[in-house]
């Protein structure tokens, strides 16, 4: 009796053992992948934010559809927890610090303001989680030197890249079509003034016109170059100085609902009568809406739009997503939303790629990462981050808007590079090119 008692033990024990071992392969952690999404839901850039966690949802649920996220060969359900940074440095580290010591995530993605985001990188570097950035475009996030950026990872491009890119459009295509309208010769200096938020974003932008200006010996010269606070709603003052200026054009470094207030009081209170050059992050449904007929002749440097998509083997994939989130959210999602959408399917892949959710395994996997693009064109068609700064490469355009009476908004066309257009850039018949 004696011996079969300890037998029974025995098994039960052995049982018990392999019951733990096979759990833990089968399910890391508390059974289900945490993710923790960063946004904007409160504050001045709460348009964008909430976009961004709306569209992590989507791209949760239909992880979730297919079974889960893949850890060596077992299917485990995927989670999101979002953590709202208030549009402030303080939100934005109160959000962090809940989400990974609090809620115990095992990864993030997200991060839509450069200030706020640069400001709450000390706890990600302390507690070395690794963080997929989809909307911070300061090349500061990953190039700084005073903490370790090494688990940062940005999947957005810096305003470096499209600020310079925005540059090179004024100079190859809107200089040659304000020098045609005025019948000027072809070395007329462009008139370009500047408008940027005053934060690491807004003055990135200003850096990199600057840069590319000089770098490359370009013949525009900046006549204004003006800035504002984050959130200010009145840009009448700054504008003023721009219109004395006599621009042929002025670029915009600033969020959507800082933009079209700002295009609007420069057209329909001061008569500014210009093109009117907008950063990526203002392809956004709300924008549009909001600028309704002042945003007629604008350009928007893209790699994501809610109502346009050049042809090819994305504007499949691109369509079923922006129709996901329509029948969700009962509007279009925006550039943020897409690349915080592909943030979490990058943030999963790494996981599943690591076969864990130890966290120095899985910034291992971001940095060993190559795949396929989802929904935004990638350099090489593949989704990788490089190995000094790990930032992955997009590919980008130019769009012009139209205004479209019968829905009282304009929508947007590509009009650069020339394998991308559909159309040709035109300078609106009431534009009004500056003089020196």
């Amino acid at each position: 009796m004696k011996y079969t008692v300890l037998f029974i033990v025995g098994i039960l024990i052995a049982t018990a053992v392999i019951a733990g071992c096979t759990q833990q392969q089968a399910a890391p952690g508390a059974g289900e992948i945490k993710v923790g999404v960063i946004a904007s839901l409160t504050g001045p850039a709460s348009n964008v934010g909430k976009n961004m966690w709306q569209s992590a949802q989507v791209a949760a649920e239909e992880i979730n559809a297919k079974g889960g996220v893949s850890i060596k060969g077992t299917k485990v359900p995927l989670k999101l927890v979002v953590g709202d940074d208030e549009s402030t440095q303080q939100g934005g580290q109160k959000a962090a610090t809940q989400l990974i010591t609090g809620d115990k995530v095992d990864i993030l993605v997200g991060g839509y303001s450069s200030a706020v985001t640069s400001a709450y990188e000390q706890t990600i570097a302390e507690f070395k989680i690794p963080f997929v950035v989809t909307g911070a475009s300061s090349p500061i996030i990953t190039h700084r030197t005073d903490i370790d950026t090494s688990y940062v990872f940005h999947h957005c491009p810096t305003t470096d890249t499209y600020g310079q890119y925005t540059t090179m459009f004024i100079d190859q295509v809107l200089r040659p079509a304000v020098n045609k309208k005025l019948g000027a010769a072809a070395d007329r200096p462009f008139r370009l003034a500047l408008i940027y938020q005053d934060t690491a974003f807004g003055k990135g932008v200003q850096t990199a016109v600057n840069n590319t200006i000089t770098k490359d010996k370009l013949n525009i010269v900046l006549v204004s170059q003006q800035s504002f606070k984050m959130g200010e709603s009145d840009f009448r003052t700054p504008l003023t100085a721009i219109k004395a200026t006599n621009p042929d054009a002025v670029y915009i470094a600033a969020f959507p609902n800082e933009g079209a207030p700002m295009i609007t009081q420069a057209r329909r209170d001061l008569g500014l009568d210009t093109i009117f050059l907008n950063v990526e992050n203002n392809d956004n449904a709300q924008f549009y809406k909001d600028l309704g007929q002042y945003g007629e002749g604008a350009i928007i440097e893209s790699r994501f739009s809610p109502y346009t998509a050049p042809a090819g083997a994305l504007a499949d994939a691109q369509s079923t997503f922006k129709n996901s989130y329509n029948a969700k959210w009962g509007t279009f999602p925006d550039m943020m939303g897409a690349s915080t959408y592909e943030g979490v399917y990058i943030a999963t892949q790494a996981i599943s790629n690591a076969g864990t959710t130890d966290k120095t395994t899985v910034k291992q996997a971001l940095a060993d990462l190559s795949m396929p693009q989802i929904i935004e064109a990638m350099k090489g068609g593949m989704i990788s981050f490089t190995k000094d700064f790990r930032e992955s490469q997009f590919d980008l355009w130019m769009e012009q808007l139209a205004y479209d009476q019968s829905i009282g908004e304009c929508r947007p066309k590509i009009v650069w590079p020339d394998n991308l257009k559909v159309t040709d850039f035109a300078l609106p018949s009431w534009y009004k090119a500056g003089t020196a």
